[in-house]
């Protein structure tokens, strides 16, 4: 009788686990629905225009990113397990995705419009097989100062990119540098009305952040102008603006299958899922801090897949989770993703009803829009602060922003990773071995380069790896261990090897270490072992170490090794 109820609820616990909105849904509090509904509405303000305004970014038409939010908005709520998390577009992986697909179509063409949305889908493919495979770890592999400098090198190429749109003059492909220079030789063509809605617009963005944070300056801004530059006419002075957009839902599209297409588009998807999900999880994981609940990152990937599948189908495009939407959704006092299904519905009806108000949405306006939202997102004081903390680690996030500012985008993050990956490389091959001595006064052993009241004991080395002995680490390990010997005084004629931090010994190791072992036998030079782990020691075992070392001279403790070797020293021969 006791079977039965749990057979019958391992299905329900699988489709919890892909379907979160099962469990949330039912345990929704009635009292919850007007903070959620007044979330969703500030979700709304925010979203409608930024992803007009983020269309810029990724070279399609505004109307293509009002087609991107509805379908994820509803697939996160149903598959995301973050309860605060709004997916939509983003600028980091929006300039990604136009480099992409700059390079094998011209930007303004149908062509174009529809491998953005092929790129979609092939990343939402992507999410789906690294969720399937429980990838979820993956997001690791971009440290924060790659993440960082990745994000301070992404401001100024979107900045730069934007520039023109906010001054009214002609744009120029090519690097950050080159397209600085371009504006610079073109200050003299600024067209004065363009540039006067676009200026307002950027000082109105910046100062309703600073004065009013709660209000939705985005929103304000872009209604602001389309209203000034209706009613006074302001195309006709040469301000372009969005002009008329389709009316309705968007139709279903079938993405660009053709294999080369595919192949060609499969680099800048990966990035953009890296990249993407470094992001998305980030903001889960800060909204769970405040928020409550859990983040199944396996879970997070099945969801982003799915979000982008459905945008890119629906002639949208690429969407991730994004922090300062999250963040409008939290202030708001948004509690579930109920905020994101209002959203997801007050967009449904703007797409319906409302897109002709957009038509004299002047393009100048957008690019403030975007160019305030970058500046929101650069922190140039973690810079500073990480100088201090660790130069190696400014280095890399100095390379970073260089390469993307000469090189471009794909190759700045793509260096970024592989810096971290021969950081990790370095640091695991290269354990910082100790000498150890004893705090006065306690059974405690600590490195004496730190503790210089610590207690040595002459004759006695007492050493310690700085972590894992493979293949890789273990020459690092033994030259330690021999450059410590030559420098101890009086020369130790016996060493307590302390193998606390060694989670795993590899057979190249144990041949390494039982030779070195033999090399200081031959010396005079005896060794024994102290806090071995289980797994380590059946490893030294099989290796023939504890035969040659001695069972007896493998101690629990650092303590005993040390008393042994007294004992021993003061046995007469």
């Amino acid at each position: 009788m006791t079977e039965q109820p749990k057979i019958a609820a391992r299905p329900m616990v699988t489709v919890g686990r892909l379907l979160p909105i099962v469990e949330w849904l039912p345990a929704y509090r009635r009292e919850l629905l007007v903070p959620d509904v007044l979330a969703g509405l500030a979700v709304w303000a925010v979203m409608v225009p930024e992803s007009m305004a983020y269309s810029g970014i990724v070279g399609v038409p505004p109307i293509m990113g009002l087609y991107t939010i509805v379908p994820p908005l509803i697939v996160y709520a149903l598959l995301g397990t973050s309860r605060l998390l709004v997916v939509g577009p983003d600028t980091a992986t929006g300039l990604i995705s136009a480099l992409t697909v700059g390079a094998i179509v011209a930007q303004g063409t149908t062509d174009y419009n529809l491998l953005t949305s092929t790129l979609a889908v092939l990343i939402g493919v992507f999410f789906l097989i690294f969720g399937a495979c429980r990838m979820g770890w993956m997001a690791a592999f971009i440290p924060t100062p790659v993440m960082r400098g990745f994000i301070e090198g992404l401001v100024c190429v979107t900045i730069i990119g934007q520039v023109p749109h906010l001054l009214g003059i002609s744009g120029a492909s090519g690097n950050f540098f080159t397209k600085l220079w371009h504006v610079l030789q073109h200050l003299r063509d600024i067209s004065f009305a363009p540039a006067l809605t676009g200026l307002l617009g950027l000082a109105a963005m910046l100062w309703l952040r600073h004065a009013a944070p709660r209000l939705p300056a985005a929103l304000v801004v872009a209604t602001v102008a389309t209203l000034v530059v209706g009613l006074l006419g302001g195309e006709a002075a040469g301000i372009s603006v969005v002009g008329p957009l389709p009316t309705g839902l968007p139709h279903f599209v079938l993405p660009n299958l053709d294999p080369k297409t595919l192949m060609a588009l499969a680099p800048g998807a990966l990035a953009i899922v890296l990249v993407g999900y470094a992001e998305a999880l980030g903001a889960a994981k800060a909204a769970a801090m405040q928020g409550g609940g859990d983040v199944d990152p396996n879970q997070e990937l099945v969801a982003h897949g799915g979000c982008n599948i459905l945008s890119g189908m629906f002639g949208g495009f690429l969407v991730v989770g994004s922090l300062s939407k999250t963040s409008v959704a939290m202030v708001a006092g948004a509690s579930s993703q109920m905020a994101n299904l209002v959203a997801a519905v007050l967009c449904f009806l703007t797409l319906v009803l409302l897109t002709p108000l957009f038509r004299d949405l002047p393009h100048p306006a957008l690019a403030a829009i975007v160019i305030a939202a970058m500046l929101h997102l650069s922190k140039p004081q973690y810079l500073r602060s990480l100088y201090h903390r660790s130069t190696w680690e400014f280095l890399i996030a100095a390379i970073v922003i260089v390469a993307e500012l000469t090189l471009g985008v794909l190759q700045g993050i793509g260096l970024g990773v592989v810096l971290a990956l021969i950081m990790v490389v370095y640091r695991t091959s290269h354990p910082q071995v100790a000498v150890l001595g004893q705090i006065p006064g306690v059974e405690a052993y600590r490195d004496v380069k730190w503790h210089a009241d610590s207690i040595t004991f002459p004759g006695l080395l007492i050493w310690r790896p700085g972590g894992d002995l493979f293949f890789a680490s273990i020459g690092h390990a033994i030259a330690g261990l021999r450059a410590s010997l030559a420098a101890s005084n009086p020369p130790a004629t016996h060493v307590l090897f302390v193998a606390d931090s060694v989670d795993l010994i590899d057979t190249s190791s144990c041949d390494e270490l039982l030779n070195c072992i033999k090399e200081l036998r031959s010396r005079g030079i005896t060794l024994a072992f102290a806090r071995v782990r289980d797994p380590v020691r059946e490893r030294m075992k099989a290796s023939g170490i504890e035969a040659v070392v001695g069972a007896a001279n493998i101690f629990e403790r650092v303590t005993d090794g040390v008393r042994a070797w007294q004992q021993g020293q003061h046995t007469p021969s």
